[in-house]
């Protein structure tokens, strides 16, 4: 089964749904970094390689890709990127990421506003 989602990831994990006449995920990404990266003040460091390829600091150079097939598989990427702020320390609840369609998915009430607990929950892994 075709979900029509795919998957990337560039350190801004998102699934997309595209309109059926295109699947050109590189010209998205790249005017998504450029109008982002536009206006911002251009204070990190660059290496020569970025500068000769006029590259901004603030992205990943390629970004992963996967095309969604199964409503399992849509799930596990949804899981991931509403679960990731928390796992990166933005955020002690996955509730308290604003930016996030957790929110949605709370409203719709596919979610619970407690969904994966919080930072405490989390296992942990001892030495």
């Amino acid at each position: 089964m075709d979900t029509g989602g795919r998957a990337t990831q560039e350190r801004l994990p998102s699934v997309w749904t595209l309109p059926p006449d295109t699947d050109d995920f590189p010209l998205r990404w790249r005017l998504i970094k450029l109008l982002f990266s536009k206006d911002l003040p251009r204070t990190e460091r660059l290496s020569a390689t970025r500068r000769k390829r006029a590259e901004r600091g603030v992205w990943q150079r390629r970004y992963w890709e996967h095309t969604i097939t199964t409503e399992l598989d849509y799930a596990s990427h949804i899981d991931y990127i509403h679960v990731n702020p928390l796992k990166h320390g933005f955020v002690s609840r996955v509730r308290d990421w604003p930016y996030s369609s957790f929110h949605r998915y709370v409203h719709d009430g596919i979610l619970t506003q407690d969904w994966c607990g919080d930072v405490g929950d989390l296992p942990t892994v001892s030495d």
